[in-house]
């Protein structure tokens, strides 16, 4: 059956592709967790708008587990950097997981909890009631694919690459 799940890892370009390779039918790119509807990406990056940058990862659970997409996430980001994600800063690109249901709340809590307790560090990531989510603009829509050596360039310069 296709679900989909929604996660806020700082760069919306730079943890689309994981999740491609793990088996996602499709990642898009956007914006969830503020107010305005349909808010541009200067506004969101400019923190006017109290949306994220998110991915909204769209699965088959036969295939992939939402449990493995939590993992993926967590594997992806410095879940202890609660003021953004490398040189990526401001609440726009803080982390963030959004959940449709319970479970996918019990899920995230518990992985969170188990990260905790492995590291003794507290995770610095939300975990919010998914309430809407708006596709960014076409040109950041597999930034990778359409861009590859700035791509490649922002994952050196942000340290995401090491």
């Amino acid at each position: 059956m296709e679900k989909r799940a929604y996660f806020a890892g700082g760069c919306f370009w730079c943890v689309t592709p994981v999740f491609k390779i793990y088996g996602a039918k499709e990642v898009i790119s956007g914006y969830s967790g503020g107010d305005e509807v349909n808010p541009s990406y200067e506004d969101v990056k400019h923190q006017k708008t109290g949306h994220r940058e998110t991915i909204e990862v769209v699965y088959d659970d036969e295939k992939t587990s939402y449990a493995k997409l939590l993992d993926i996430f967590l594997a992806n980001v410095d879940p202890f950097d609660g003021g953004g994600q490398f040189i990526d800063r401001g609440h726009s690109y803080t982390l963030a997981v959004y959940y449709n249901d319970e479970t996918e709340k019990a899920l995230a809590e518990e992985k969170l909890a188990a990260l905790a307790k492995e590291s003794g560090k507290e995770p610095q990531i939300a975990v919010e009631s998914f309430k809407s989510f708006y596709p960014a603009e076409e040109y950041h829509q597999d930034y990778y694919l359409k861009n590859p050596d700035a791509f490649e360039k922002e994952l050196i310069e942000s340290g995401r690459k090491k």
